[in-house]
């Protein structure tokens, strides 16, 4: 007689079902942070205005950034909150390892960030429709975007949202090892940006970032940069969470 043979992708996906059910909060807190980013955006993202003798022009351009960023915040913090003691011990409802517990939150992520990338996107259009009823004005201007275009932009914000929610997932699960890591690690992050170049007062990793992921003009170097990155990033949180004790 032997024992029943435990299929590990089996578990993956239904701890992964679990958890797109239990974490509804995550949810809630993606729609409050999106609303906060629209109420902040509600005046234009930028603004300007031309004055003549008789006539003068002002206009205001609105768009998803402010969200895009606030849902970045979203995505950081709430990769950290899923390593905390209280989200990892609901895993042992289940028949599991540190490897199924990763992979079920590295595919519970990647869930959250493809539904926060297509809110946050949809977020530009509802703040100019708020505009268009709520503000005076005379002509309103649409950006041509292709369907194309914006599928791409919808893609690439998910990988950024998830690329922000791998790095908060590895800060968290330092963390875990020793509570001294809460005070270095935002410390480290914090002093890095004072560090600037010879030329400019710029932060020698913001530069960094933006080189390498921000001016990337092929878009398929750019998404195996973002592939790369996050897997270089989960894969590093996997190996140190292996070295923690099985229950904490």
């Amino acid at each position: 007689m032997s024992l029943p043979e435990i299929n590990t992708w089996r578990l993956v996906r239904k701890q992964h079902a679990f958890k797109l059910k239990s974490y509804a909060g995550m949810y809630t807190s993606l729609m409050a942070i999106q609303v906060i980013g629209m109420l902040f955006s509600l005046g234009g993202v930028s603004s300007g205005g031309v004055s003549g003798d008789e006539h003068s022009i002002e206009f205001r351009t609105y768009s998803s950034n402010v969200v895009i960023a606030f849902t970045f915040l979203w995505a950081f913090i709430s990769s950290i909150l899923i390593t905390t003691r209280a989200y990892r011990n609901d895993d042992f409802t289940f028949v599991t390892n540190r490897l199924t517990s990763n992979l079920s939150n590295l595919l519970f992520l990647l869930s959250a960030s493809v539904i926060a990338g297509i809110t946050s996107i949809m977020t530009g259009n509802v703040n100019k429709v708020i505009a268009y009823f709520f503000y005076e004005s005379d002509y309103i201007i649409a950006t041509d975007i292709t369907f194309q275009g914006l599928l791409m932009g919808t893609f690439v914000t998910i990988l950024y949202i998830f690329a922000f929610a791998a790095c908060g997932y590895l800060v968290g699960t330092i963390v875990q090892f020793h509570k001294l890591f809460i005070v270095v690690i935002p410390t480290l992050i914090i002093g890095s940006m004072f560090i600037g170049t010879n030329t400019h007062d710029t932060s020698l990793l913001l530069v960094w970032i933006m080189d390498t992921y921000g001016k990337e003009t092929s878009i398929l170097l750019f998404v195996l940069k973002m592939i790369g990155t996050v897997g270089l990033l989960f894969l590093l949180s996997i190996t140190l969470s292996n070295r923690m004790e099985v229950k904490q």
